[in-house]
């Protein structure tokens, strides 16, 4: 292919993503004791609320194996790089040969884009406290898989991959975990970048359930003050935007890296 980028800047480019992976720090200590309060809210959520949000996780998980309700249509963000292509002309493949700093620029107004429609949908959600909240979990859920999808697209990988879901997972994984866990994280994907995607990443992977409650006790104390008829408008929007912006941060970082890996690699090979 034709060089995009010089070696140095996608060098330099690298040491900026490894500057943020070292920044990753442990949960502050009141996040830690946040994960608490849903053992309360286990206690105090009726049954017949439970059951649905278990059936909504549920569905969740058909995700990995074919993508579900929440696989989303590439065009848009392709006509966002090529508006001036008809739609059957529109292609992942199409972004071989975009400048990493195009991508980033899409995905970063994405970023911002997303991160507005969870805060309106917090608000919303934060209306009722305890009834709504049980409907909040999993759509802010599957607006996390939805804002990863469009990143991972910017970068030029199709969600429509089994194994780019699982990546996918991954960076949701990475947003709610503890400093050990992102450093397993971290080396798990590694395997991505080294062309090793598939058998290992779904072995690693432990059941999108376990995925699920993490992100969710995530939630603690912060979740618990939306509880609150009419206040829980404030605590909701200003939650769910702050979550969206962090699962969208880690997408654009670790697909980026993916990206910058591999031209690296296309150069060193000439």
């Amino acid at each position: 292919m034709n060089q995009v980028e010089s070696i140095d800047y996608l060098k330099d480019e690298l040491k900026k993503i490894e500057t943020w992976e070292k920044e990753q720090k442990d949960l502050w200590f009141w996040e830690k004791i946040g994960r608490l309060p849903f053992m309360l809210l286990d206690k105090l959520t009726p049954t017949f609320i439970q059951d649905k949000i278990g059936l909504a996780i549920d569905e969740l998980g058909n995700y990995i194996q074919t993508g579900g309700q929440y696989l989303i249509k590439e065009e848009n963000i392709l006509k966002k790089f090529a508006p001036d292509l008809r739609t059957d002309e529109l292609q992942i493949g199409l972004l071989e040969q975009v400048p990493i700093s195009k991508m980033d620029e899409v995905a970063e107004d994405l970023r911002n884009s997303r991160s507005k429609m969870a805060t309106v949908q917090g608000a919303t959600t934060g209306i009722g406290g305890l009834f709504t909240l049980a409907i909040d979990i999993p759509v802010l859920l599957g607006l996390s898989l939805k804002v990863l999808q469009e990143i991972s697209i910017c970068y030029g990988y199709d969600p429509k991959e089994k194994s780019e879901r699982i990546f996918i997972v991954k960076c949701l994984q990475f947003t709610s975990s503890d400093i050990v866990g992102k450093k397993a994280i971290l080396e798990e994907l590694s395997s991505f970048n080294q062309g090793k995607q598939n058998q290992q990443m779904v072995s690693q992977l432990q059941g999108w359930r376990e995925v699920v409650t993490t992100y969710r006790d995530s939630f603690g104390w912060k979740k618990l003050f939306q509880m609150i008829p009419i206040a829980g408008m404030i605590f909701g929007a200003f939650i769910n935007r702050s979550s969206i912006n962090d699962v969208a941060e880690a997408g654009k970082m670790l697909f980026r890296k993916r990206r910058i890996l591999e031209r690296l690699n296309q150069i060193e090979q000439g």
